[in-house]
């Protein structure tokens, strides 16, 4: 046995184990407020209980120490005080800021508390659908990947597109597929008030909250939401269709992207959001591929399998399967257009 390999492992290990147990830590800090207490100044403990309704001791030697130890708060042994820095403040406090922390571990635990019936699925061969998680699962992808869409969208993603930006600002129909709470959909409407767009998803509880998202945006005007799958969504011709990280999720992708088709007008683009990976599996044994191997283990395989179809690509299926898929639902041209370290875009034409 190599001694030092074993000490590396037992080094990730404790890391491991460091981190799944910071996760409730987070969340903790994220539900109670305390995050946002702390980056407005350095404070006691005492200070920030009776700022945010808890108890000193509960902060004090659990929460406090432990967010310290982790990196998370910093601590100031002179004068007794906690704090956050402004890089820790933009992670953990600002939910349009470039990565939302709380909203990761929010989906991490949520997904854990399926570990019961994930464990069946693996023996049975079974699915297990989203709309079967715990509700956190759906609020906290959500999170996860807004400030993705924040940061890119209209700044990068659709400008890359060949001749969309212009239709959109004219006027074009768009179908957002698999729009989940309707983040992008909204990003969209709001960037574009000459254009028309409608969301859809099959879990029901997400299109409620986006009808309820597009109200508070003030587009109800502009944007509908259905409860639709990616094989039976209505209306057409659109100039744009969109998924976001959602193709991968699908039961039935061919059948989607043959109903894609039928959908666009004959210069209309399908615009296909996935998760960044490369084409070989060493290409993906990084932190981010880890990340999306994770999820789709407990996440997106099972709820593809969980659909008619019984068919999935999974988080890390890369560029090649993703443009064999649309050849064979007779896309002519398919380009990569964008990418950051979280996904790559790509773009699909009749």
């Amino acid at each position: 046995m190599d001694k030092a390999k074993l000490g590396e492992l037992r080094h990730r290990f404790v890391g491991d184990l460091g981190a799944t147990r910071a996760a409730l830590g987070v969340v903790l800090g994220d539900q109670l407020g305390l995050y946002r207490a702390l980056a407005d100044r350095p404070q006691r403990t005492q200070e920030l209980a009776d700022r945010t309704g808890t108890t000193a001791r509960f902060l004090e030697e659990e929460w406090l120490r432990s967010q310290a130890a982790g990196g998370y708060v910093e601590h100031d042994p002179t004068a007794g005080t906690y704090s956050l820095t402004e890089e820790q403040a933009l992670i953990l406090t600002n939910p349009d800021g470039p990565v939302s922390a709380p909203g990761a571990f929010q989906l991490a635990l949520g997904v854990l508390r399926a570990v019961p019936e994930i464990a069946r699925v693996f023996r049975t061969g079974e699915g297990f659908g989203w709309h079967q998680h715990d509700p956190e699962v759906s609020t906290g992808c959500e999170r996860f990947f807004r400030p993705g869409y924040n940061a890119n969208l209209l700044t990068t993603w659709i400008p890359a597109l060949d001749g969309v930006e212009a239709k959109l600002r004219t006027g074009a129909r768009v179908a957002d597929i698999g729009c989940g709470q309707g983040t992008s959909t909204i990003l969209m409407a709001k960037a574009f008030p000459r254009s028309r767009f409608v969301g859809s998803d099959y879990h029901e509880g997400s299109i409620e909250r986006a009808r309820q998202r597009a109200d508070a945006a003030e587009v109800t005007g502009r944007v509908s939401f259905e409860v639709a799958s990616a094989q039976a969504f209505g209306g057409g011709p659109y100039d744009l269709v969109t998924t976001f990280d959602a193709l991968h999720d699908m039961g039935d992708p061919l059948g989607a992207a043959r109903h894609v088709l039928e959908s666009l007008a004959d210069d209309g683009t399908w615009m296909i959001v996935e998760p960044y990976a490369g084409g070989a599996v060493v290409d993906n044994l990084n932190p981010v591929g880890r990340i999306y191997y994770s999820l789709s283990m407990i996440l997106c395989v099972p709820g593809a399998l969980s659909q008619t179809g019984g068919y999935s690509l999974g988080a890390q299926a890369g560029e090649a399967p993703i443009h064999r898929l649309t050849a064979d639902a007779g896309f002519t041209r398919f380009r990569r257009v964008a990418e950051t370290p979280f996904n790559i875009v790509y773009e699909a034409h009749p």
